[in-house]
């Protein structure tokens, strides 16, 4: 069993930084993948960042290369997001996620995940 909770969502100008935080409790020994997925309104959802710890790599949405970069704090239990150089199309809620499905190695797609937290709100303009 594991929660998510997400902080650090507002409204930001063109350009301008967020950082949005993940903190997780619960029992994670059988986390494959811990990510952050967003999603517009009439969209998909799609994945922006995530962690495979059964494959040991990190990965990152194209369209966010360069300008997004997910970390973690183990002693704090916590996983971020940090967003630079925002761009209107950045605008979504955005859900920081855990998979605990074990045979798991690609955390890229939004349908591995079966842990989500609540959201939180991303405006860039």
């Amino acid at each position: 069993h594991v929660q998510l909770v997400e902080s650090g969502g507002g409204s930001v100008q063109a350009g301008g930084s967020l950082r949005l935080s993940c903190s997780v409790s619960g029992y994670t020994y059988s986390t494959a993948c811990m990510g952050w997925i967003r999603q517009s309104p009439g969209k998909e959802r799609e994945g922006v960042a995530a962690f495979s710890y059964g494959g040991g790599s990190t990965w990152y949405a194209n369209t966010v290369k360069g300008r997004f970069t997910i970390s973690r704090d183990n002693a704090k239990n916590t996983l971020y997001l940090q967003m630079s150089n925002l761009k209107p199309e950045d605008t979504a809620v955005y859900y920081c996620a855990a998979s605990l499905l074990g045979w798991v190695r690609n955390c890229s797609r939004p349908g591995v995940y079966n842990y989500w937290g609540q959201g939180t709100q991303v405006t860039v303009s």
